[in-house]
């Protein structure tokens, strides 16, 4: 049996290796995962108890339209509850987006070096994927404003940016949607948007009241620390939520997760906390970054890309015989550097340790 033709080029995806796999592998009893993005804190107490509660619904399907939660995050973020849609991850709404929006011969515009799922879904639906290179690790949006063309349906901006950690500003944000034609769908999808501090992120549900084509991506995986649960949402006028809806799987989020992530929002406390303690570990890697020479892209999520300037690959190894799990660029497009996640101080202390010693064996890129 042959597959559609528009997967058959695809790559499978590669997630980070797993710490019981490393373990296993090396013969090490500690490892540190930096390589995922995930919170080094954990999840608000009250998840926890909203889970154990919901044990007792084990063998009930979960509301399928996620009420409950819905109304809560409407009430959080001042929006209706018509403007919001749930997904197994953000990543179930970008595939839901690709699915509503897009058939064979559109087009669909990204930066060059991104989140990789919205190209992967976006050619399983026969869409052609303009990719335009970023600058110094950030959207070039004029650029991206440029390839526009009639035949385009989505422009993804991912924000911060997904693997450089790079942001665009409110005013940028604001100057290109000013420019982009009503018929092309813009998606900003903010899955690290509350650990920005800087004042300049961009407002999305404030733009979502003025741009009928704008819908902003946000998840329960990151800072809210509900990975392993798969839950994330949409924001954006109730004409395209509804177009989502239509393609969306029944009960396609399950009821620990809806019980978890209503929980969660509700704890904005435990969330201040992530962002504060998030902040000091990036000034600390940032830090010991410029005393070791090291070059890093500005960062505005809960990770770091540094340019160690030796290959990635080797000094991603060396990291990894020492119980150290990073990212390694030579798998997303940048062969001389790293994507570190923001660990806990004790991690971050260890990862520095651990990346002197491998940068000391690694000779540099000539």
């Amino acid at each position: 049996m042959k597959p559609k033709q528009t997967i058959v080029h695809l790559p499978v995806y590669q997630p980070g290796k797993p710490i019981e796999e490393v373990k296993r592998e090396l013969g090490l009893t500690e490892v540190i995962k930096l390589a995922s993005n995930e919170n080094p804190f954990g999840s608000s107490p009250k998840v926890k108890a909203a889970i154990e509660a919901e044990i007792a619904n084990i063998s009930l399907y979960p509301d399928g339209g996620a009420v409950q939660l819905t109304e809560a995050v409407a009430e959080y973020l001042g929006v209706a509850t018509n403007q919001l849609i749930f997904g197994a991850g953000s990543d179930e709404v970008i595939l839901m987006l690709a699915r509503a929006f897009l058939v064979q011969g559109d087009e669909t515009v990204m930066a060059s070096h991104t989140f990789p799922q919205y190209k992967h879904n976006c050619e399983i639906e026969g869409a052609v994927s303009i990719e335009i290179p970023l600058k110094d690790g950030t959207h070039d949006l004029d650029g991206m404003l440029a390839a526009i063309t009639d035949r385009t349906k989505i422009v993804w901006i991912c924000n911060p940016n997904n693997p450089t950690g790079t942001m665009n500003t409110d005013a940028e944000i604001k100057a290109f949607l000013a420019k982009v034609p009503e018929h092309v769908l813009v998606v900003l999808d903010e899955a690290y948007c509350e650990y920005n501090t800087t004042g300049e992120f961009p407002d999305s549900i404030e733009l979502i009241g003025q741009y009928r084509n704008v819908i902003a991506l946000r998840t329960f995986s990151k800072i809210y620390g509900l990975a392993s649960l798969r839950i994330g949402y949409g924001v954006g006028h109730p004409d395209v939520i509804r177009s989502i809806n239509q393609v969306r799987e029944p009960f396609n989020t399950t009821r620990f997760a809806q019980a978890a992530a209503l929980a969660a929002i509700k704890d904005q406390d435990f969330i201040a906390s992530c962002r504060e303690a998030n902040t000091a570990g990036l000034n600390y890697l940032t830090e010991q970054f410029n005393e070791m020479g090291l070059q890093a892209f500005p960062a505005h999520g809960n990770f770091v890309m540094v340019n160690v300037g030796r290959p990635a690959a080797e000094v991603f190894n060396g990291l990894l015989r020492r119980g150290i799990i990073v990212r390694g660029g030579h798998m997303l497009g940048f062969p001389t550097s790293l994507r570190v996640t923001i660990g806990s101080r004790e991690q971050n202390e260890k990862f520095i340790a651990a990346l002197q010693q491998v940068l000391a064996e690694v000779a540099v890129q000539a």
